[in-house]
């Protein structure tokens, strides 16, 4: 136990030193929240690996290589990993082009008035609460398997935490304890990877005592449920923010493209060690065990207290910084899409900027009131990413390619596919409920733009191939 508490003390020492630094230097709004847009390669490729190494991918997605084995790669992480890298390959220079803040915020320049809201509602409370909630739970796992602590006294603990570094050092702390915790956690999965492997007697005899239902890429229950599984989570990853953050970061274009390639190839490559880890497990611990439980279970017994803590602090290190990604977006689309919007369009930035703080506030907390009630993390993010994708990735896709595309027609598309996710489990039917709602999103799209005209507000332009902010129509709006 010593071990791991000089450990978490050096490390969360280091990042609270790092935030303190910050919060002296951050003078403004956009430094706070978008590191004023002139991020470089080598930061834009860590907190990419970073933020894509967060609970899902340490316990997550090692409790899912434990039930389902290998497929479980194929239908989660790799797909997920294919979609970020379309959206970064088809979409990081335009998206840089327009300099904006949030996703929400697209379609605010491209819609006008207060088109953004839904979208930033969305992006704030149904996917970065629960995702804040998932990192707080691996978080508090961590402290309950090393030191002991009841969960709720971890869960305190980590909010806290959380809280004092996001608040003090915004996203410029963040992404650059993530270029170096990106190594941290490379070193920490190449470590436990190799530690299990040997432990069942190397890869030969791990794939020769494996039932090939656990290494096939296709789930036992059959290809349809590995595509219907893909298609609920991988659409999501084009209109995840916190990807579109790193993209509106980057000093340039070129940097948000080549530093958003490196660092998803480099984090799909790496992905692939939790379910490797998951499926070697099976050869040693209890098929009973909760699948949350396994990746601390695996580290705590197989690896000696000085080498388990550099695991587990690559853990935590991964933990920490997803929550702070998540917690800034949720911030960026109270802060941007609704305070300034909504309540105060003429805010100075230092208003702003108190108020993004306590936005942090606010979406931390209820992402720590959401972690009470979370019993599976895969099943949770799997939920988060379907609803929001559902919601969200026809109307961007309609923004970047389709002119036609109406204010009124994106409008009631978010919100009756909202409406249509939720109450869809109850209606009975036996289509599978993520396949149903993009079918349903899409048509009603179609539909509803070709029924209706385009608001004034609107620029009727793509931006695929146009920049749509107009600073002059902004600057009318505010005054």
């Amino acid at each position: 136990m010593n071990w791991y508490i000089t450990y978490f003390i050096l490390y969360f020492g280091m990042m609270l030193g790092v935030a303190w630094y910050y919060y002296y230097k951050i003078k403004t709004y956009e430094e706070y929240m978008i590191g004023s847009w002139s991020t470089g390669f080598w930061k834009i490729t860590g907190t990419i690996i970073s933020t894509n190494a967060g609970a899902a991918v340490f316990i997550g997605w090692v409790g899912l290589g434990f039930t389902v084995g290998f497929s479980g790669y194929f239908k989660f992480a790799l797909v997920a990993y294919i979609f970020s890298l379309l959206l970064v390959l088809l979409f990081a220079k335009p998206l840089r082009r327009q300099k904006l803040f949030t996703l929400a915020e697209l379609f605010t320049v491209r819609f006008g008035g207060r088109a953004g809201m839904v979208p930033s509602i969305i992006s704030a409370f149904v996917y970065s609460v629960p995702t804040i909630g998932l990192q707080l739970v691996g978080m508090s796992t961590v402290f309950n398997i090393t030191l002991g602590w009841e969960l709720n006294t971890g869960l305190f603990v980590s909010t806290i935490l959380i809280l004092l570094f996001t608040i003090l050092g915004g996203l410029p702390a963040t992404i650059i304890t993530d270029a170096v915790q990106s190594i941290i956690i490379i070193i920490g999965l190449v470590i436990l990877t190799v530690s299990v492997l040997a432990h069942v007697g190397g890869i030969g005899d791990l794939f020769s005592n494996t039932s090939f239902t656990y290494l096939s890429p296709i789930s036992p229950d059959g290809l349809t449920d590995t595509l219907l599984y893909a298609l609920s989570v991988g659409p999501f990853y084009l209109v995840w923010q916190s990807t579109w953050q790193r993209i509106f970061a980057a000093k340039d274009e070129r940097t948000a493209l080549t530093a958003g390639i490196t660092g998803h190839v480099i984090v799909a490559a790496i992905s692939f060690f939790p379910f490797l880890i998951g499926v070697a497990a099976r050869q040693f611990v209890d098929l009973n065990m909760e699948q949350d439980l396994v990746f601390s279970y695996v580290t705590n017994e197989l690896l000696p207290a000085p080498v388990a803590g550099i695991i587990f602090v690559a853990l935590l290190a991964a933990l920490m910084t997803g929550a702070t990604s998540f917690n800034l977006q949720g911030a960026s689309n109270l802060t941007r899409d609704f305070y300034q919007v909504m309540i105060q369009p003429k805010a100075t930035n230092a208003r702003l900027l108190l108020v993004s703080r306590l936005s942090v506030i606010c979406i931390t907390l209820l992402g720590a009131g959401a972690a009470l009630f979370i019993t599976n993390i895969n099943d949770a993010y799997r939920w988060a990413l379907m609803v929001n994708g559902v919601i969200l990735v026809f109307p961007f896709l309609a923004i970047m390619f389709w002119k036609r595309v109406t204010k009124a027609g994106v409008l009631i598309t978010m919100s009756g596919s909202f409406i249509f996710i939720l109450i869809y489990p109850y209606i009975g039917l036996p289509f599978d409920q993520a396949l149903a709602g993009y079918v349903f999103s899409l048509i009603l799209l179609i539909v509803s733009s070709l029924c209706t005209s385009h608001d004034k507000t609107e620029v009727v332009m793509t931006a695929m191939r146009h920049k749509l902010v107009n600073e002059e129509r902004h600057k009318k709006e505010q005054e």
